[in-house]
């Protein structure tokens, strides 16, 4: 009877040996011990999909996304703004992911990320705040206005539980005419902008969202979209380390938790043709062992073809990601759970090279959600839906970023600023109001009450405004692109006084300088067009500088 005791005994010690001598993530230990024991006991596919962060389609999560985080426990989601029109949605969203999450067997949370940089690029929407952005902040020049963007951009998403943000972009506004980044960067000097990000970072990391600097080694000094094809950045290694590198320099000292690789290729570097984001050299050798990074690198999406093309297979491109020094890979949508994507990456675990490489970012990411993603300091992980409910709106967020408006309008023409500002009402006469947003109108007409109203579309030409200006003394132009640039200089000969009233990127003021006045506010958010306003009435004073060289 006793010995068939202790045969029972021992079957069920086998059979309960994993439960019971398995890791936690909420076990007490260190990040590092944790980390390296959670990832120690992981099956090489359990570590594998650690390094995995993808996109989903829809408001609600779709079944595909909940079967990679039940079946293959991925490490994370990232929210694009297909998914992000709501943000009690968003709230619903987040935590039926996490709680998936959170059942698996080591009980580790979902990295949920997203691109909230503030300005123009605001991937969840509904209650969020819209906000002057990094070009505004570049313009007042104050890092406190970094760091107070990145903490209360940071509270929202915490409320909603979003613990990862790709942001602070470190860019530089180095090529006028890019259209990805322009009023992205904080502007072209790379220590104020390393000094602006630093900031930045710190106040979203006050806020418990962990930053990310990006895009590395540098988006700025290009004029194309790594969205639509790669970019190929004709400068030296030495020219990069002394400009583009000097923002992630001051970053990694101030110890930055995280940095998205971009895809970009500089052929007159080491790199070569290689994107950057695939590239072992920019990635092991400059990244982690000359500028001694020790946080987590990331890709930007897998599926942009400034990747895409390079291996033209997605499969390819993720083991090549992963192999170049990526511990996270991004993907836009989540591939069908057996698709070649997983199949193939887990058929090169047998290569021990690889297995070693996967292993080491695993922990590395396990190292990172035990930092930042557990204890007293971090938010709930499952956010609280009925104080989304309730509203995001906070007095003091809404207050700062009006002040960061007003500190930040720039005014550009004239030289002599007097012989233009303050525009009275009385000096306008009859004001024509032309653009194609609806903030410019509502605070154009507090303003100047009873304008012409020209709301200009794609089938706006120089005739239709130049018919609208006939009845006006004061033409007071909206520019956001190089289509309103084309239509504004019909206006030249037009023996009007022109103002213009420039949002977004301010390079397109560069090339007329034959208008009345020009005042740049850097974004389309309200409080941008109640200050620009305000500013050329002459209510407030226009403090701003441009943040580059003209």
């Amino acid at each position: 009877m006793r010995k068939k005791t202790i045969q029972i005994l021992l079957t069920l010690l086998i059979l309960t040996a994993a439960p019971l001598f398995s890791q936690k993530f909420s076990d007490a230990a260190s990040p590092s011990e944790l980390a390296a024991a959670i990832e120690k006991a992981m099956t090489d596919e359990q570590a594998l999909s650690q390094l995995l962060m993808f996109g989903w389609d829809g408001e609600d999560p779709s079944p595909l996304i909940m079967n990679w985080i039940r079946q293959r426990n991925i490490g994370g989601v990232k929210i694009f703004g297909r998914n992000a029109n709501n943000t009690v949605r968003v709230a619903r969203a987040v935590s039926e992911m996490q709680k998936a999450s959170l059942a698996s067997p080591f009980g580790i949370p979902l990295l949920v990320a997203t691109d909230q940089e503030g300005g123009w690029i605001r991937h969840i929407r509904g209650a969020t705040s819209e906000t002057p952005g990094n070009m505004a902040i570049g313009a007042s020049g104050y890092p406190r206005d970094a760091y107070l963007a990145g903490y209360y951009i940071g509270k929202e998403l915490a409320l909603l539980g979003v613990n990862m943000n790709f942001a602070p972009t470190v860019d530089l506004f180095s090529n006028r005419a890019s259209v990805l980044i322009g009023p992205r960067a904080f502007g072209s000097d790379p220590v104020k902008a390393g000094i602006l990000g630093a900031a930045y970072a710190r106040g979203q990391l006050a806020a418990g969202v962990i930053p990310t600097a990006k895009h590395f080694p540098g988006h700025g000094d290009t004029a194309l979209d790594s969205h639509g094809i790669l970019p190929r950045i004709q400068i030296t290694y030495d020219t990069l380390w002394d400009r583009e590198l000097i923002p992630y320099r001051m970053l990694i000292n101030e110890e930055i938790p995280a940095i998205m690789s971009g895809h970009l290729s500089f052929p007159l570097t080491e790199g070569g043709e290689t994107p950057a984001s695939l590239s072992s050299w920019f990635l092991r050798d400059v990244l982690r062992e000359k500028m001694n990074f020790k946080g987590i690198v990331i890709t930007d999406d897998l599926m942009m073809i400034g990747a895409a093309s390079y291996l033209r297979a997605i499969h390819l491109t993720a083991k090549q990601a992963i192999a170049a020094g990526n511990d996270i890979i991004l993907i836009f949508y989540a591939p069908p759970l057996n698709d070649q994507f997983w199949t193939h990456l887990v058929s090169s675990m047998k290569d021990e090279d690889f297995r070693s490489i996967v292993r080491v970012s695993a922990r590395r990411v396990l190292e990172l959600k035990l930092t930042y993603l557990r204890g007293e300091k971090s938010f709930p992980h499952i956010p609280d839906i009925a104080r989304v409910q309730k509203g995001l709106s906070d007095p003091d967020a809404s207050a700062f970023f009006m002040d960061l408006a007003a500190r930040s309008v720039t005014i550009v023409y004239p030289e002599d600023t007097k012989t233009a500002f303050p525009l009275t009402r009385e000096k306008a006469g009859r004001v024509l109001l032309a653009g194609k947003f609806t903030n410019f109108f509502v605070y154009g007409r507090i303003a100047f009450p009873n304008p012409v109203i020209l709301s200009i579309t794609p089938a706006t030409d120089s005739a239709a405004l130049l018919a609208y200006a006939r009845n006006a003394d004061t033409v007071i132009f909206c520019l956001s692109d190089s289509a309103d640039l084309r239509l504004l200089q019909s206006l030249r000969n037009s023996n009007k006084k022109v103002y213009v009233f420039s949002i977004l990127s301010p390079f397109h003021l560069e090339t007329i300088p034959w208008v009345t006045g020009a005042v740049a506010v850097y974004s389309y958010a309200p409080e941008s067009f109640a200050a620009g306003f305000s500013a050329i009435l002459g209510r407030i004073p226009a403090y701003g500088v441009l943040p580059y060289e003209r």
